[in-house]
């Protein structure tokens, strides 16, 4: 597997090094003398290489890479022993939450073939997941509570580009995914930091406006749905750039087109179909369709990895019902450009989402301050998940409830009504 794909493949220098310098910039906004905690795929270990090089010139105090590679993750689902997959690096996680609790900044590269696992046992990685998920759990509520800054990017790796643009020789592919990457990141211009600055000031003005409305719940309705998402008591709507209680503005995902917040776990009632695949567990999952009662998925169906959508629901109680709830204009930039990315980073800006399991804490009005039984008596869901998944499409509308269920149009066809 080779490490060297802007010498052997047309991924723009120049760009690479913006992204690099957004990504600790803007993406993280990086603190004098803070750490940094650093997970990337091996293969993108150029783009590695060049955000430590920006994270130092900025000043970090350590910068600590942990990485992670396709043959060796093929080789414990091939030949690991059964026993194996219900086990994970406690170790490192626990190591990892105290550099987070000493305020070290986390930074994740993705890049890795969306359907590595694909011919992979479903339920070995099903408990393969699981066990990853309650070992890194104490170290994940700090990354879901906004404790500190960290942010998602990406490097477009030789197995994504071939999931991307199949058929394709493998210099076109990557140079077309790596095109695609820094467009969506918008690193296109020579000055991506102010295109960035631009960018967050428009998502403040959508999260202001419903805000200011503290709608009670949210209707879809279109082909294949008609869902009411209640939201959560005290919910705050936030998008783009957030605050982490730590002081530090940053914006935790490159790109993004989202504006969310957080639904109420008990207040979801009707139908809704997926308008996208959902590239989960090696699985692609397509024509997902569910059924909620009281906030609980009670139907779920798919025409293709519905097993492994299935499992997924089982994982705990709060896996069936909602944590997320985010608007994205049909006309993104992501959805424009026609492509599936087979990665939520880029396939959840193309479409309004939802997500089930783990809220964000910070999403309710003084979300810093509420501790577990906090959020859950406000309606914030629990799960050792967070998944999500797309319902929104340029024939989808969506209207503003308010408590005596008064409407006010927020997308029509997809696209902001405001």
């Amino acid at each position: 597997m080779t490490t060297d794909l802007p010498e052997r493949f047309p991924i723009d220098a120049d760009k690479l090094d913006r992204l690099a310098e957004i990504a600790v910039k803007v993406g993280l906004r990086l603190e004098p003398g803070q750490d940094l905690f650093l997970t990337a795929p091996i293969a993108a270990l150029p783009l590695a290489r060049k955000i430590a090089e920006a994270a130092y010139k900025a000043g970090a105090g350590l910068v600590t890479p942990i990485f992670s590679d396709e043959a060796m993750t093929l080789a414990r689902f091939r030949y690991g022993s059964d026993a194996s997959f219900d086990r994970a690096p406690g170790w490192l996680y626990e190591g990892v939450g105290k550099a987070f609790a000493a305020n070290a900044a986390r930074l994740a590269i993705v890049g890795e073939d969306p359907m590595l696992l694909a011919e992979a046992d479903p339920a070995k990685t099903s408990r393969a997941n699981r066990a990853n998920a309650i070992a890194y759990k104490p170290a994940l509520e700090k990354i879901a509570g906004f404790d500190i800054n960290w942010t998602i990017v990406a490097f477009p790796t030789l197995s994504w580009a071939r999931r991307v643009f199949p058929g394709e020789p493998d210099d076109v592919a990557v140079g077309k995914l790596a095109d695609a990457i820094f467009s969506a990141s918008r690193v296109d211009g020579d000055d991506a930091v102010s295109a960035w600055r631009a960018h967050n000031l428009a998502l403040a003005q959508k999260t202001q406006w419903l805000n200011a409305r503290r709608f009670h719940a949210l209707h879809y309705s279109g082909p294949g749905t008609d869902l009411t998402i209640g939201l959560a008591d005290g919910h705050a709507w936030h998008g783009g750039a957030a605050a982490a209680k730590n002081g530090v503005t940053f914006n935790p995902n490159i790109p993004t087109e989202e504006v969310f917040t957080t639904p109420h776990a008990l207040r979801a009632e009707g139908r809704v179909a997926s308008t996208k695949p959902l590239s989960h567990q090696g699985t692609l999952i397509e024509g997902i369709e569910v059924r909620f009662e009281a906030g609980r998925i009670v139907e779920a169906r798919a025409t293709r990895g519905a097993d492994v959508l299935r499992t997924t629901l089982d994982t705990d109680e709060g896996a069936r019902r909602l944590g997320e709830v985010a608007l994205v204009p049909h006309s993104s930039p992501i959805s424009s450009s026609g492509l599936m990315f087979y990665n939520t980073l880029f396939d959840e800006n193309a479409a309004s989402h939802v997500a089930i399991g783990q809220c964000y804490s910070t999403c309710f009005v003084g979300g810093d301050r509420l501790g577990p039984d906090e959020i859950a008596a406000r309606g914030g869901n629990a799960s050792l998940i967070h998944i999500d998944w797309m319902i929104g499409s340029g024939s989808i509308d969506i209207d503003g409830l308010d408590a005596g269920g008064a409407r006010t149009p927020v997308m029509r066809g997809g696209e902001w009504a405001v």
